[in-house]
């Protein structure tokens, strides 16, 4: 997607050979006409999956997860990483490994959101090892659900996590693939 991969070039900043800063227009401050334009991309790309819903995982997943949902019609679910006061009842709940932060955390889901039967889309905002992909697929199939699709707004194509989900028969789409990427460089994939 063009105007994705202009605004990582031209907003974006690589701190090192594997984080990049987007927080410019993605995660911090969010360019709303950019997510309208990646929630209809993968509308587009994912309109004939028969979805019931679109999840994400908190925070920056929600905006361009709120895009996709607003544009194929279905409810967002926004899978918490961390649990409250307020998160109570019948929970769904797997350990997850931040690849930024270096940490673990408890993803977690209220069971009444993601339920026996449900075909879910998965949008996120980064795709490097799967972990927090994998971390959803494991909470739909303790519902009972499955995920059909997973729609990713930059992947770091030189990390491990689009083989391995391909690999577990998952269907991977990504709109920006960094191939390699230094302080002062970012290459794409298909430059």
């Amino acid at each position: 997607m063009q105007m994705l991969k202009e605004a990582i070039l031209q907003k974006g900043r690589a701190i090192n050979q594997d984080v990049l800063l987007v927080d410019s227009f993605l995660n911090h401050q969010v360019d709303v006409r950019l997510m309208r334009e990646v929630g209809e991309t993968f509308a587009r790309r994912f309109q004939e999956g028969a979805f019931t819903r679109v999840v994400t995982i908190e925070s920056s997943g929600i905006a361009p997860a709120a895009f996709t949902a607003l544009a194929l019609g279905l409810p967002l679910v926004v899978m918490k990483k961390q649990t409250s006061k307020i998160m109570t009842g019948d929970l769904l709940e797997t350990t997850v490994r931040s690849f930024t932060k270096g940490t673990q955390y408890q993803l977690t889901v209220k069971r009444e959101f993601l339920g026996e039967g449900d075909r879910v889309l998965l949008i996120d905002d980064f795709l490097a090892s799967g972990e927090a992909a994998f971390g959803v697929l494991n909470l739909a199939s303790q519902a009972g659900a499955t995920v059909g699709g997973i729609g990713i707004v930059i992947e770091k194509a030189f990390q491990p996590g689009r083989k391995r989900l391909e690999d577990a028969g998952m269907d991977v789409y990504s709109l920006a693939r960094v191939k390699s990427m230094t302080k002062d460089h970012i290459e794409f994939v298909d430059d």
